[in-house]
């Protein structure tokens, strides 16, 4: 799915980030393809706010809409 469609308080897995200068932006952030990220914040006509090692990095609409995450499925406590 897009990043930009998790809600809030979802985690997700990166699965892929676009090739340039943003993936390279994320790298030094220590996101990855195969890093766990929370939707921190999602504000309806700005950025995704993603919660990672204690930071908070925005990500804009656009570039939301071009990473592909694998949401995080909650186990459920027996």
């Amino acid at each position: 799915m897009l990043l930009s469609k998790l809600k809030r308080g979802q985690e997700a897995v990166v699965e892929h980030i676009p090739e340039g200068q943003f993936r390279h932006q994320l790298m030094r952030f220590g996101i990855a393809e195969g890093s766990r990220v929370t939707c921190y914040v999602k504000l309806p006509f700005g950025p995704v706010v993603l919660r990672h090692g204690g930071q908070e990095i925005a990500i804009g609409k656009s570039l939301a809409r071009q990473m592909m995450v694998s949401p995080v499925i909650p186990a459920i406590a027996a």
